[in-house]
């Protein structure tokens, strides 16, 4: 990627661009959880603990290797043992790259009982399927997308900064008529997000000129990181944010008007809707 405009917007997929998120946990991800570690049992608290996790908390948007961390530990604790544990924590707490490739590629390499390990690998590989296999209506776009995305290549190139499947990202925003406005895809294999926006700033771009649109606390975290203005796609107002960022947030940091009490109120109102309720 060349830059080619002076301002870069970095979009999230899942749950921001994409109306995908939820029906990916509902029917991909907790399932294939409950599935592949023999969970039946205790399949309606857990595929809830799930979908708090992943969605309804400050945690939404984690990777999905990291959530699954953070459930297989309540669950060894308060269920049933899950033998190997230890090994797939340490994994995801030091790995450079949270990915299929980087998991198999440990596997072959840990000494200890890579038995979680092994069972992650294979429940991450269901899930893609699952994933691809979901019909296409099922995969739309939130309104307001393509026009701010059409309304921000006109002075901005644009990178999609996601930690999901590249497959996925890559066949759900081509199909979507999406992909043809993006200039690059940082995906699950490119790193983490901090970590891909300092790459696209080493570029040339300046962070002062530069924003993240999300609807994860992930996506906060690594606009702070990296230095960048953060827009908020909040939960169940994903439309009215979109129209938002079109009217007046790409104006904002375009006129470089962005920082202070506008990027304060924003990121009030991003973390007071996360912690309300939600159905």
């Amino acid at each position: 990627m060349e830059p080619r405009k002076e301002f870069l917007v970095c979009v999230d997929s899942d749950g921001c661009a994409m109306d995908t998120m939820d029906i990916k946990h509902f029917q991909c991800f907790g399932p294939h959880m409950i599935e592949e570690w023999g969970l039946e049992q205790w399949r309606e608290p857990l595929l809830a603990r799930w979908n708090q996790i992943n969605l309804y908390s400050a945690t939404r948007g984690i990777n999905r290797f990291k959530a699954l961390v953070l459930l297989l530990k309540e669950i060894d604790f308060s269920y049933c043992p899950v033998p190997g544990l230890a090994a797939l924590e340490n994994w995801t707490a030091n790995t450079k790259e949270l990915s299929n490739a980087a998991l198999e590629a440990a596997i072959q390499q840990e000494k200890g009982d890579a038995s979680a390990m092994g069972h992650a690998l294979s429940w991450s590989e269901k899930v893609n399927r699952s994933i691809s296999a979901l019909p296409e209506e099922a995969k739309r776009v939130f309104p307001g997308v393509l026009e701010a995305l059409e309304a921000a290549r006109q002075q901005a190139d644009i990178a999609v900064v996601s930690s999901a499947n590249r497959q996925a990202v890559e066949e759900e925003w081509k199909r979507c008529g999406m992909l043809s406005a993006v200039n690059q895809i940082c995906a699950q294999d490119s790193g983490s997000k901090a970590h891909c926006i300092e790459k696209l700033l080493q570029l040339g771009y300046s962070a002062w000129k530069t924003v993240m649109v999300g609807d994860a606390p992930g996506d906060l975290s690594a606009a702070r990181s990296a230095g960048v203005f953060f827009f908020p796609i909040l939960v169940k107002k994903e439309g009215e944010s979109w129209e938002s960022f079109r009217r007046e947030g790409l104006a904002r940091l375009t006129t470089g008007s962005f920082a202070g009490g506008y990027q304060q109120r924003l990121i009030r109102e991003f973390e007071e809707n996360l912690q309300k309720p939600q159905p």
